[in-house]
């Protein structure tokens, strides 16, 4: 495989624009492009738009007009090369007469795959799994988990004291982590379909589980709320149900269920923000993908703790993660962690249109 300096550049961007559309693409994947001219200049990029919007390719060579041709498409996942609805991206990438593409992450499904081939037998050349890994545990990795296990990505958030309490004794919690912390986890939501929580959480804490800016304003886009509510406990003056986001309150009996129903909605990213019981559940049956952990310099000694009960007697069957990042917030830190196996069973779609192609 050889691949330029300014290629590699140029799949670093691409990542970083697929990033800065998560939460507004699914079911479609968050695809990155990077159009570079004969000489290797930057001239398009462009991200997957909304679902019927152009895909990440098209926007990029719109981008760079004439100074595509004779050049190189950089893109995070393989071009499609069919028609669903938007036409397939080869046929831009070849009217716009690029010369090359560089892929990172190839086409996983049947139905959208190809897109290769075709780019070679018209004779441009195309360099595949260009920092696969990269894209693949990037903005990808929702939309993959999808295709493989045909259920959404799992995000756990949850915030709590150095002694893993996330409540104190008399169960106040608010604040447990500071302003820099709480606007983080907006960020984060943003970055998600739905967030979802338990009876309980709704009906201790009253969250509105709404997306604000920094100026404290609702965004003009609202992930889905979900309250997974099996014995119909919430009450219609919730905050969850007013008329700032969408709102599904769910009787599924677990996890599974609830996360198959979600993926029927087409949510391929779930922030599940839920208190200690909905996230052992969750921890329990290994459908947790990411945890990002806000911790407080701040001791309680007592009160509830960051995860409920796990199932687990002995250190050696401790679940254990590793640490993919660590940022101040102000006063707090964040801790993103990712669980040391892999969940659920792989498996590869074979229909339905928006489970492939970029």
């Amino acid at each position: 495989m050889s691949v330029s300096a300014a290629e590699l550049s140029a799949m670093a961007r691409a990542r970083e624009l697929g990033t800065g559309v998560l939460g507004t693409t699914s079911p479609n994947p968050p695809v990155g492009a990077v159009v570079l001219a004969a000489d290797g200049t930057p001239v398009g990029e462009g991200a997957t738009a909304p679902p019927g919007g152009p895909h990440a390719e098209v926007r990029a060579l719109a981008q760079a007009g004439e100074r595509a041709r004779g050049g190189t498409a950089v893109v995070t996942l393989e071009p499609c090369a069919h028609t669903g609805r938007t036409e397939p991206c080869v046929e831009a990438l070849l009217t716009a007469g690029v010369a090359r593409v560089v892929v990172a992450v190839p086409e996983p499904t049947p139905l959208a795959g190809g897109g290769a081939a075709r780019l070679r037998a018209a004779g441009v050349e195309v360099e595949l799994g260009v920092e696969q890994r990269a894209a693949e545990e990037g903005a990808l990795a929702a939309w993959l988990t999808g295709v493989r296990e045909q259920r959404p990505f799992v995000v756990w958030k949850v915030a709590g004291t150095l002694d893993g309490r996330v409540a104190a004794a008399d169960g106040s919690s608010r604040w447990v982590t500071g302003p820099e912390a709480r606007a983080a986890v907006h960020r984060l939501r943003a970055t998600c379909d739905a967030v979802v929580v338990g009876s309980g959480t709704a009906l201790t804490d009253d969250p509105q589980l709404t997306v604000r800016d920094a100026d404290g304003r609702d965004a003009a886009r609202q992930p889905l709320r979900v309250v997974l509510d099996r014995r119909g406990r919430l009450p219609g003056t919730a905050r969850v149900l007013d008329d700032a986001a969408p709102t599904l309150v769910s009787a599924a009996t677990g996890p599974g269920e609830l996360l198959s129903e979600l993926f029927a909605r087409d949510v391929r990213r779930v922030l599940l923000e839920g208190g200690p019981t909905l996230a052992a559940a969750f921890l329990r049956e290994e459908l947790v993908d990411e945890a990002v952990v806000h911790l407080a310099p701040k001791l309680l000694g007592a009160g509830a703790p960051l995860v409920g009960d796990l199932g687990i007697t002995g250190i050696g069957d401790a679940l254990t993660l590793t640490v993919t990042g660590l940022t101040r917030l102000g006063g707090d830190v964040e801790i993103r962690l990712r669980p040391n196996r892999h969940t659920g069973h792989r498996r590869v779609a074979d229909h339905h249109g928006a489970t492939g192609g970029s």
